[in-house]
């Protein structure tokens, strides 16, 4: 029997598909960007040369379907002959109200909204039965196989065929049930990973390495090198074992900061200097087929705390293919006798396995009341886990899944299963799959729901659609989620946050998310805003508003903000579910009143800062040069047209400027603005001397001054040279023009001085030709050393600019430069404003990269610094969190599961933190950290959580207070702090 296809995949011109061939693609960095940094350019481009075939359009299939095509598969073929059904709407996001009232094959009627998620992917559909008897053989146009809402008996047969095939056709099974979801992996005997973890490798610097059997190497400074036994290093510029540069050792761990490299005894004696790096390795991973993992399973445990319970949901699960088996159906809903049947089945299935746990009846009695349901956030969370080893068997990019993923979600039934079986009974509308698992009470308290959600990314996208399946705020109930996120639609969006397309560009985030939220779940009711949350908006976001929420969520990139939202919720008793994502890791957090502590109870160290003479003068790695390329933008194109243009609009008359600096009167800013204004450019070419002077005092005079104060041979105290790792000696750089790094300087740095000075200039003013004609005009000064100190200590910040004293004879030159200006009739409206240019990273045109990038690689080669290409500058310039939908979709199904027990109102030993990493792989599911109580004396004890309330009148003096809280609380207060506010209460 042969599968038909019907292929309808949308194109449009935001989107033009692009030429594949075996050896390169252009990837599309506008989309990709986030991604990029993720999976790296080899993965992307043998992803976009993969065929994917995806079996079971429920919820699970969807979640999939969903990932793989956002991340850029080139051809994803989705299967189902199943017709859409009422209860479908509750677990598939895709689906509408239409497609069940015509009874639309689920995959032709998902079809149209999984293609238009990326145009670059080529969608196609098929209908046809899919079971024993089918061939095969079509398969073989597929590098990678999924199935979802399959048979036990049909994953092993097409698993079979995967297996043998030549090459290996890489198979994913998955299966969601109630309360249970498994996930199995097969990529073949021989599977090579290039990239295990995806970690990016370090320079680390080298504080001395021994001679001896074997050598030891110490890293500077006491920083851990973060090796294990049996990995590699490279080493580069060593000094005096000379022999180690350019090869790779073998490490033996000794400590967090040192390591053992073979035999270093006939090497030259060690002198200074140098780094090594990890050398990453590939690695290659076996696998076995179902049948043969099906006794003895290779399982991840996600849960350290029931350590056994992967085994014992494999064993409840191959129990309930079983019972598929032979009645051909799955539990009915509440049916003691068929738990029970289950019960038995499962001790006969786990009698079998050699590699077993003890039965856990409470589970499988759950697992067999929901299997017919649907938990749409446990469907999210494993959907996001199976994509991401989707990717790995088309990339071979981290290390894969070995062999089963097992989660289940009882904590959120337990204690439910005294309710009648009446409470899960279905009604015929969209939420009983849900209902079956939860029951009607909840579902009632779900719709009821007041959510606060702040931010409308990835995650706040994906939220949003795990709300729709779960009713969350609905209209008819009173409910309402409430959604903000200033920040308007990106392309690079497009890639992660899937409630988004290229016509919403440049719209904003929260009213567009809302639109598209109603299309899942009309019954919502989504009130979008534009805000941020901050003090500044606290007139808004008052305790007024605080008091009508159950919940708030934060879908934030930034810690800042985290904070703020979680002061507010603690000082409004609101339970805060909060999670974020970097790449492929994940965390979740949950903080509940009374019970658990808050986001501001713990804080992550600092982000080690790089020091200012190192920025300045000392680079010893790419990060150092590219900070201080962003770091010259800034100040140069941003920072100072910004205080020119405050400085004029508070000094409207540079007459009155010029006589009080005459009078020796002190201007903040002064000096700054007036050398500013004599030295402004008029003209585009002016714009090109300036760029070309500049080249020479970052690049050429900056270098020479350097060595001038500290020649090679300079010593330091203890006699140990001052140029050594990780100071680099600079080596200047003669401008010329024939290098294409130079003249990207030079164009890029005059196109911005043209911007902020308001000077028009043509395409063919930047040619090579206009620009060299230009530049042969140019007399550069010759370079004089200047006796100027240097600064080398670490701890000194970077000064003020705008507070730095002037001496009197830059006094007498700013006076003399600004009565210049006024006789020469300069000092015009227009000159005394500038536009000052925000950095802006994800805009190829604008040039601002183009300065950034040149300018980093410029000051690399000048101290011998390796160069990074331009996407690696990018990430780090413009601060970008890699980014990837797998990660998301799982870390929001996550939280989202948390949030049913927060509105259940359950037990602290409920709820879960969680920890991911999709690239290892790894999950630690922790529980939530307790709430610290503070003792006063034995029988008065407080937490953040606490208030005391005192209540008085209208004439209530701070006497009364101390009285009040001696009579109520017996403490006699010695000091008052803070008064947060008085309540007032007006007949």
């Amino acid at each position: 029997m042969n599968l038909s296809y019907t292929d309808s995949a949308s194109r449009t011109s935001e989107f033009p598909h692009p030429k594949m061939s075996a050896d390169s693609m252009e990837i599309d960095d506008s989309l990709y960007s986030r991604q990029r940094y993720v999976l790296g350019d080899s993965a992307m481009q043998q992803m976009a040369q993969s065929s994917v075939f995806l079996s079971g359009m429920g919820g699970l299939g969807v979640e999939i379907a969903k990932n793989i095509v956002l991340a850029g598969v080139k051809v994803l073929t989705l299967h189902d002959t199943k017709q859409c059904e009422t209860w479908d709407l509750g677990s598939n996001f895709f689906l509408r109200q239409d497609d069940v009232l015509t009874q639309r094959n689920r995959a032709l009627a998902v079809h149209p909204r999984v293609a238009e998620l990326n145009p670059y992917v080529h969608v196609d559909t098929s209908s046809s039965s899919l079971d024993l008897s089918t061939d095969l053989s079509f398969l073989k146009r597929y590098q990678c196989v999924i199935l979802t809402e399959a048979r036990l008996s049909l994953q092993k047969k097409i698993n079979d065929f995967c297996h043998f095939h030549q090459p290996p056709i890489r198979f994913i099974g998955c299966d969601a049930y109630g309360i249970c979801v498994r996930v199995f992996c097969d990529f073949g005997d021989q599977f090579e990973v290039s990239d295990p973890t995806g970690e990016e490798a370090k320079e680390m610097f080298i504080q001395n390495i021994t001679q001896g059997n074997p050598g030891v190497v110490t890293c500077m400074d006491s920083r851990t090198h973060g090796l294990q036994t049996g990995q590699s290093v490279l080493f580069r510029e060593v000094n005096g074992m000379d022999t180690l540069n350019g090869t790779a050792r073998q490490v033996t761990v000794l400590s967090p900061y040192s390591f053992t490299v073979g035999d270093t005894s006939c090497l030259q004696p060690y002198a200074h200097g140098g780094f090594f790096l990890l050398v990453k390795t590939p690695r290659t991973y076996s696998f076995e087929t179902m049948e043969q993992q099906l006794s003895q399973p290779q399982v991840l445990t996600p849960d350290f705390s029931k350590p056994e319970a992967p085994l014992q949901i494999h064993a409840a699960m191959l129990a309930l293919d079983a019972f598929q088996e032979q009645h051909n159906r799955l539990p009915n809903i509440g049916c003691c006798q068929d738990a029970e049947v289950l019960v038995k089945l499962t001790e006969e299935v786990n009698h079998t396995l050699t590699t077993r746990a003890p039965v856990n009846s409470e589970l499988v009695r759950c697992l067999s009341r929901t299997a017919q349901g649907f938990l749409p956030p446990l469907s999210a969370a494993v959907g996001g886990i199976a994509s991401q080893e989707v990717l790995k068997a088309l990339t071979g990019k981290f290390a894969p899944l070995q062999q089963w993923f097992y989660l289940d979600a009882i904590e959120v039934v337990k204690p439910l299963q005294s309710l009648s079986a009446e409470e899960f009974s279905p009604r015929g509308d969209r939420y009983d799959g849900l209902r079956v698992c939860i029951g009607e009470t909840m579902c009632l308290e779900l719709h009821k729901l007041r959510v606060f959600m702040v931010g409308c990314g990835a995650i706040g996208c994906e939220m949003l659609k795990n709300f729709a399946l779960l009713g969350v705020g609905l209209a008819k109930s009173s409910g309402e989620v409430c959604v903000t996120d200033p920040d308007l639609i990106e392309k690079s969006n497009l890639n992660r946050q899937f409630l988004f397309r290229s016509q919403h560009i440049q719209k904003p985030k929260s009213t567009t998310a809302a639109v598209a939220t109603l299309e899942i779940n009309p019954e919502m009711q989504v009130d979008a805003h534009l805000n941020k949350v901050c003090p500044a908006t606290e007139g808004v976001y008052n305790d007024l508003f605080y008091s009508r929420l159950h919940l708030v969520v934060t879908a934030l990139d930034n810690v800042e903000a985290r904070r703020y939202v979680d002061s507010r919720s603690v000082s409004n008793q609101k339970a805060l579910l909060d999670s974020g994502t970097m790449g492929t890791k994940g965390h979740t957090e949950i903080i509940v009143p009374n019970l658990t502590e808050s986001y501001n109870s713990h804080r992550d160290p600092p982000e080690e800062e790089i020091p200012f003479c190192t920025l300045k003068s000392f680079p010893a790695v790419i990060e150092h040069t590219i900070q201080w390329a962003r770091d010259k933008f800034e100040s140069a194109f941003a920072h100072k047209p910004t205080i020119y243009n405050m400085f004029w609009q508070t000094h409207s008359s540079a007459e009155a400027v010029l006589q009080r600096m005459q009078q020796r009167e002190t201007l903040e800013g002064a000096f700054q603005v007036v050398k500013l204004l004599s030295r402004r450019p008029s003209q585009w070419d002016h714009c090109i001397i300036l760029a070309r002077l500049k080249f020479d005092k970052y690049f050429k005079r900056k270098a020479l001054q350097l060595l001038h104060s500290f020649p090679l041979d300079t010593r330091l105290k203890d006699g140990s040279l001052f140029w050594q790792s990780p100071k680099r000696p600079p080596s200047p750089i003669e401008f010329d023009l024939k290098d294409s790094l130079h003249f990207s300087f030079v164009v890029s740095a005059a196109r911005l001085y043209a911007e902020i000075y308001n000077i028009p200039y043509s395409e063919k003013d930047l040619s090579q030709e206009a620009v060299s004609r230009m530049l042969s005009e140019i007399t550069v000064p010759e370079y004089r050393p200047a006796e100027k100190r240097i600064e080398t200590d670490e701890n000194v910040k970077k000064p003020d600019q705008m507070k730095l004293s002037v001496s009197s004879e830059e006094e007498r030159e700013a006076i003399a430069q600004l009565e210049e200006a006024i006789s020469a009739d300069h000092v015009t409206p227009e000159r005394l404003r500038m536009s000052p240019r925000m950095f802006e990273k994800d805009d190829d045109l604008n040039g601002h990269m183009d300065f950034v990038a040149a300018a980093s690689s410029l000051r690399a080669r000048m101290y011998s610094i390796e160069v990074a290409d331009r996407l690696k500058t990018k990430r780090i310039a413009g601060k970008i969190i890699p980014a990837i939908a797998t990660a998301t979709a799982a870390v929001a199904g996550l939280v989202s599961l948390e949030l049913v027990k927060v509105v259940g109102g359950y037990g602290f030993e409920s709820f879960n933190n969680c920890f991911f990493n999709l690239a290892i792989p790894v999950m630690v599911l922790t529980e939530a950290a307790p709430v610290k109580r503070t003792q006063i004396r034995e029988d008065i004890s407080f937490s953040i959580w606490d208030r005391w309330t005192v209540w008085g009148h209208q004439h209530f003096s701070l006497s009364d207070f101390i009285n009040a809280v001696l009579v109520h609380y017996g403490i006699e207060s010695t000091m008052v702090l803070t008064v947060l506010y008085y309540r007032c209460i007006m007949g």
